[in-house]
């Protein structure tokens, strides 16, 4: 268990998919108030949770350094594991991690719920039908105010726990939305900053994002800004699109005089996911986002914190190829 549980749990609540059958974080308190609030058993320890046989799977929200660790054991006992994004902090961990599963025969899914909100489901629907002709452009913020709302001895705020501070943190959903849309990144360029927050981790990050198909991508992301805040603009020689937080989905094409309102009903999309694993955890499908994707996907991330750090263009395959 860790910070995001409740909201994996509230999510698995609203499903008929689920049952919550125990809970464990080194944490006696918070485990037996989590017990108490979703109607499960508090375990001792780890190791109960997965020699308890009635479990079939584990939702992992541990840190990212820790995830190697904890999924492996899970998959060694036979569990199938949900684990939040990032699949970890390296290369090797995320290799570990999918190899593990896949020895054991298990099913790996990862925590990307942003690249199935509605509006972005329906954008690349007009992109497949080949509304949008060629793609030659996108750019993205993904921000939050985070002064005065973090604990500097959280893992997720220091270079040790979360490298690249925001960008690996917030920025990888957007960063993961952009090839959802625009197609395989191939290299990135990137810059860093800490401008407001204190500690020892960039709370400002922008990326230059090359796809395999030409496009040119732009992503920033920030936990210094005024207040929450996405943007996510598509661009096509036959069409666009224009996403934001306070105006929903814009969409104009060649020869239009302005970009008409796109109405798109938001969508649940945690439980969406969770249900997707519940579904292949059953032999229905696979995750969209496995241990494969989810290693490729923190590539992006990696080649832009080197970029950042050495001053130069790096393509993700130099970040593939690291052992």
């Amino acid at each position: 268990m860790g910070w995001w549980s409740d909201v994996l749990a509230d999510a698995m609540k609203r499903s008929t998919r689920f049952e919550i059958v125990s809970c464990y974080t080194r944490s006696e308190d918070k485990r037996r108030a989590f017990a108490n609030k979703y109607g499960c058993r508090p375990a001792a320890s780890y190791d109960e949770v997965l020699n308890d046989r009635s479990i079939a799977a584990v939702v992992n929200t541990t840190p990212n350094n820790v995830h190697l660790e904890t999924t492996r054991a899970a998959a060694q006992a036979g569990k199938h594991v949900f684990l939040d994004k990032p699949i970890a902090n390296t290369i090797a961990d995320a290799r570990a991690i999918t190899e593990a599963c896949r020895k054991a025969g298990v099913v790996l899914a990862l925590g990307y719920q942003r690249r199935k909100e509605s509006h972005f489901r329906w954008v690349r629907r007009q992109i497949d039908d080949g509304v949008f002709g060629r793609l030659v452009n996108a750019e993205a913020n993904i921000s939050r105010d985070r002064l005065g709302k973090f604990d500097l001895s959280s893992w997720r705020y220091t270079s040790e726990g979360m490298p690249g501070g925001v960008m690996l943190q917030i920025g990888i959903h957007y960063a993961d939305v952009l090839e959802y849309l625009m197609g395989p990144i191939r290299a990135v360029s990137g810059r860093l900053a800490q401008l407001v927050l204190p500690g020892d981790n960039p709370d400002v990050a922008s990326l230059v994002l090359e796809h395999e198909n030409g496009a040119l991508s732009t992503l920033n992301a920030s936990y210094a800004s005024a207040s929450e805040y996405y943007v996510m603009n598509i661009y096509g020689k036959e069409a666009s699109a224009y996403y934001s937080l306070h105006e929903g989905l814009r969409f104009l094409k060649r020869g239009a005089g302005k970009a008409a309102p796109v109405p798109c009903e938001a969508n649940d999309t945690i439980r969406e996911e969770l249900e997707e694993f519940a579904d292949a955890v059953r032999g229905k499908g696979r995750p969209e986002m496995d241990g494969e994707a989810s290693t490729r996907s923190l590539a992006v991330l990696r080649a832009g914190i080197k970029s950042a750090r050495e001053g130069r263009r790096v393509e993700v395959a130099e970040i593939l190829s690291e052992r």
